[in-house]
């Protein structure tokens, strides 16, 4: 379905690894930005296990570059990226990285969170985890937005590629936001690491082309 939604002027992002921000979250930031939202960023981990590089170089310090260059693509204005282990955040104690997450807010004052949807979109356990860590600090006032993807595109996408994307029913889709996709392709091609051989995420885009999806977690301050 399509709704309004009342934009904060404060955005907290909570994710697992560098490029989440981008090639998940990257449209929807953008437009946040765009209109004038102060938006802040915390990244769980340096993302030091992906197997998508092929760089000898120390991929922990290049994706922390590719980082804050996506961020300040974005208008992000604070990053905190943390150094949890790659591929492990879901063994990490909840109550370590809700603390780490309620630092954050002390930090940048947020209006609103946005996070991947549960089950991480793709089933990735640090995508989980970290959506976790953000709803362990959802209060009343402050709601849990989760980015999501219908049905019929994750169907797609599976389809194609084989892969395990996990979509919403309209009926589980809160809001359809329009978004302009050249920041967040800007902003993607700062992961230079990550990008540069990713049809999957490539074709998420053309299937979802001028359209983001919300779901709220936190539905009466539950």
């Amino acid at each position: 379905m399509t709704g309004s939604l009342g934009l904060g002027a404060r955005v907290l992002a909570v994710v697992a690894h560098p490029d989440d921000e981008s090639f998940g979250l990257g449209a929807l930031i953008a437009a946040f930005s765009r209109l004038g939202s102060d938006t802040a960023l915390l990244c769980f981990t340096h993302g030091e296990a992906s197997t998508l590089h092929g760089l000898d170089r120390d991929l922990h310090r290049v994706r922390e570059s590719e980082l804050n260059r996506a961020a300040a693509t974005l208008g992000m204005g604070d990053v905190r990226l943390l150094d949890y282990p790659d591929g492990k955040l879901d063994t990490s104690s909840l109550d370590t990285l809700r603390t780490d997450v309620e630092a954050m807010i002390e930090r940048s004052h947020p209006d609103l969170l946005l996070v991947f949807d549960e089950g991480g979109i793709t089933g990735h356990p640090d995508h989980v985890r970290a959506t976790e860590a953000a709803i362990a600090c959802a209060r009343g006032d402050l709601p849990v937005a989760a980015w999501a993807l219908p049905q019929d595109v994750a169907a797609v996408l599976n389809l194609e590629f084989g892969s395990a994307f996990a979509g919403r029913p309209p009926s589980e889709l809160d809001f359809r936001l329009p978004v302009d996709r050249v920041t967040q392709r800007r902003a993607i091609a700062c992961h230079a690491s990550q990008a540069s051989d990713n049809p999957v995420l490539w074709r998420r885009l053309e299937l979802l082309g001028d359209t983001e999806w919300l779901r709220i977690l936190n539905r009466h301050g539950s």
